[in-house]
């Protein structure tokens, strides 16, 4: 899958484009999302809504499952929250996959900053329902 239909993929998902996150190319030919959290991400604590963090890692999780041709839906999903993040703070996504089966993918996606705080970690298991040329 080529680096630009992947992007263009994340692009078609429209909550990319309402939480206002950014797709960036990865070295290994992938992509990541970034987002610097605004008021409008917070929850009533003015820390990131964990609904933000979650919706990030499935997103980036699927994307990964695309660079490998295959359109997923999300079967089961679970994520751990380490750390509140601050209004301010830019954040990514890290996604792999740990299984690459013909029917059920599964994946894990961190959630961190620059300086390598982990704030949550996900891990999910997709199934497959469409391979794509």
């Amino acid at each position: 899958m080529k680096q630009s239909e992947v992007i263009r993929f994340c692009h078609d998902n429209t909550i990319c484009d309402f939480l206002n996150a950014d797709i960036v190319p990865t070295a290994e030919g992938g992509v990541r999302l970034e987002l610097e959290v605004k008021s409008q991400h917070s929850n009533c604590y003015n820390i990131l809504h964990g609904g933000v963090m979650t919706t990030m890692a499935d997103t980036a999780m699927g994307a990964a499952c695309f660079v490998r041709n295959k359109k997923v839906v999300t079967v089961s999903m679970t994520i751990e929250f380490m750390h509140a993040v601050k209004i301010g703070t830019k954040i990514f996504t890290d996604a792999k996959i740990l299984h690459d089966g013909n029917n059920i993918m599964i994946c894990e996606c961190g959630i961190m900053d620059a300086a390598g705080t982990l704030f949550a970690k996900a891990h999910a298991t997709f199934f497959v329902i469409e391979k794509v040329a």
